[in-house]
């Protein structure tokens, strides 16, 4: 018989589960870690890993694994984006006029979903939707949002389908990233 279990963690439950963290990582970004980009290099994954759940670090931190039959196969990960949070910096809106207080941020405002994954040899058995769901339903946030690579056709439409808009673009401040759309989802409706 299989099992499905979902564990939840804070920050300092995530950093004990280093190593699963990394293996899950990557059994799903295979391909673009054979690409040899430096943003998706593990290493720089992990280094980014260790900032997000670093000690004292503002924004309530909260990450998902799910595992089968007792094996880790995917997570998903994300926190509160605090008042002086960098989320939001070089953000270039689609509509700027209208969205003149967008980037404030008081603690309970914004969700940032920073990472999805389930491993490539688990995909298509709904773990993603199921993950995504599970973190966002009892987030208290008004809405979440997220960054996505404009060229990653199945993720880019998958959220799409569940929800999410598009407000804007921007490139992250680490090292190497990439530029990605900016997806926006209400937590409220």
């Amino acid at each position: 018989m299989t099992s499905v279990d979902f564990e939840h963690l804070t920050a300092a439950e995530a950093r004990t589960h280093r190593t699963e963290v990394e293996d899950i990582y990557r059994g799903a970004y295979v391909d673009a870690i054979r690409a040899g980009a430096p943003f998706t290099d593990p290493v720089a994954f992990m280094q980014r890993f260790d900032a997000y759940t670093a000690p004292n670090r503002p924004g309530e931190f909260e990450q998902i694994i799910v595992s089968i039959s007792g094996r880790p196969v995917g997570q998903v990960w994300g926190w509160s984006l605090s008042k002086e949070t960098a989320w939001w910096n070089g953000l270039q809106l689609d509509e700027p006029q209208v969205h003149d207080d967008f980037t404030v941020e008081d603690g309970t405002r914004t969700f940032a979903l920073s990472e999805l994954m389930v491993k490539k040899d688990m995909t298509g058995r709904g773990l993603a939707r199921t993950l995504h769901n599970s973190l966002l339903r009892s987030r208290p946030e008004q809405r979440a949002t997220l960054l996505v690579r404009p060229d990653n056709t199945r993720a880019y439409q998958t959220y799409l389908r569940w929800g999410w808009y598009r407000v804007g673009r921007l490139r992250p401040g680490w090292p190497d990233a990439p530029q990605f759309d900016v997806l926006i989802h209400d937590l409220r409706q």
